[in-house]
């Protein structure tokens, strides 16, 4: 029987125990070497299995802080300016907050359906169809979620199983090792190389086998910034069709790219019978506090999702659904002119990081960029990074932080800057980075 049809069988596992929190691949890759994979021992609870996945769990028992709370909490006790956190601090179109004002006003303040609002499945149906020709049925083949974290979270409960493999690319989303782990898979990754960013088809040919249940990729990409070539993309239809895997797409910054175009996997041959396509409209419009996420695929699969989301959030942020389809019923200009600013502060971060002394990858999307620290003198970028509050007045986060503990060292110096930031922000933590790096460098020539 097809996997693509949800399962019925069942399977409990994690029972107590305070065991290594590594069960497979225990030695330390050469980067580059084939793939690294990850999967919590056996004898971990389910708590302790989805902080390994993300690898927070330490020999002890004892659970750390996401890098992402640690260096919030650093900018706040600092007052440091925040390149960590993936959030704009300017608000978004300002048709998109009249229209949840709006909706507020009206009394759209209660439980809305739970596949959705109609107006926002609609919109979502046709915001599919206008930006890539692809026809998606808004009754039986969109289904809306708190954010695409949720979407995410919904999908590899509902069909990853004990065992089961899920490929990424790496560095990854760190949300996407956390949820393999508390489903009980097996999460392998395939590297992407500093500073293009590129994956090795070879690699990723042996990455997926007959063992994989879901292929998750993330383009544009969080955080590199890259955007995969349509030859990869064909490769991984053409992959998840020999070995009968599903397709998962995170697609978050998908009207926040430029150069290099979006081009959904969906719409390739082959793919649109066994893809879950994941977005949401908090990177969109600049309202990531809103949590409106949703997902597309077909019918089977659809439901398969919400007989576990349901059970999460059951439904969301009412009057902000017809917001969020009001966004996505604006004229191209809107999105185009976004990525065209957001582009533009890339740039200017970019050039005070270069200046300053870093190694920069310039991305082709997204909120973020990756710097190498090493030129300028910080080998150690988690370090680095803890330092840099008290330091220079800025918060970075460092890549390692989004890698398997065996390959942390291959990306240990470099370090990811968010720029979706005012311009003036931009240009002052580009002053104090310069002025840290200008004394580190004075005091190693002494």
């Amino acid at each position: 029987m097809s996997r693509l049809s949800p399962s019925s069988e069942s399977s409990e596992h994690g029972c107590r125990g305070g065991a290594s929190p590594r069960q497979r691949n225990a030695r330390t890759l050469t980067y580059g070497e084939n793939v690294s994979d990850f999967s919590p021992a056996s004898d971990l609870r389910p708590w302790q299995r989805t902080a390994a996945g993300a690898g927070l769990l330490a020999a002890d028992g004892t659970i750390a802080a996401t890098i992402f709370a640690e260096m919030s909490a650093l900018a706040l006790a600092t007052g440091a300016i925040n390149l960590g956190q993936g959030f704009p601090d300017e608000d978004g179109p300002a048709e998109v907050l009249e229209a949840a004002r709006k909706a507020i006003a009206d009394g759209v303040n209660q439980y809305p359906p739970g596949l959705g609002m109609p107006v926002l499945r609609q919109a979502i149906a046709e915001h599919q169809r206008r930006w890539y020709g692809l026809e998606v049925d808004a009754a039986s083949e969109v289904l809306v979620t708190a954010g695409a974290t949720e979407a995410l979270a919904a999908t590899l409960l509902a069909l990853v199983d004990t065992g089961d493999e899920v490929v990424t690319f790496e560095p990854y989303y760190d949300a996407y090792a956390a949820l393999v782990a508390r489903a009980g898979g097996v999460h392998r990754t395939v590297p992407l190389r500093w500073p293009d960013w590129r994956p090795d088809h070879d690699e990723l040919r042996r990455a997926v086998t007959d063992r994989t249940r879901v292929i998750l990729v993330n383009s544009p990409h969080n955080p590199t910034g890259a955007v995969l070539d349509t030859e990869t993309l064909r490769l991984l239809v053409e992959l998840a069709d020999r070995h009968d895997a599903i397709i998962v797409t995170d697609e978050v910054y998908e009207h926040l790219s430029w150069g290099a175009p979006h081009i959904p996997i969906a719409t390739l041959p082959g793919a649109r019978e066994r893809t879950i396509s994941i977005s949401s409209g908090g990177k969109t419009f600049s309202t990531t506090g809103w949590k409106i996420g949703w997902l597309t695929a077909p019918a089977p699969l659809v439901t398969a999702v919400l007989a576990v989301k349901q059970y999460l959030t059951f439904v969301n942020g009412a009057p902000f659904q017809p917001a969020i389809a009001a966004g996505l019923a604006l004229p191209d200009a809107v999105f185009t002119d976004a990525a065209a600013a957001l582009r533009h502060r890339r740039d200017v971060l970019a050039a005070g990081l270069e200046a300053a002394g870093f190694t920069v990858s310039l991305p082709q999307s997204g909120y973020f960029l990756v710097a190498d620290a090493a030129p300028p003198g910080a080998a150690d970028g988690a370090a680095f990074c803890r330092e840099l509050p008290d330091r220079a007045g800025v918060v970075g986060v460092p890549v390692s932080a989004f890698v398997h503990p065996d390959r942390q060292a291959t990306y240990r110096s470099l370090v990811r800057f968010a720029f979706c930031k005012r311009l003036e922000v931009l240009e002052e933590a580009s002053r104090r980075l310069a002025s840290v790096i200008e004394e580190h460098r004075a005091k190693r020539d002494r």
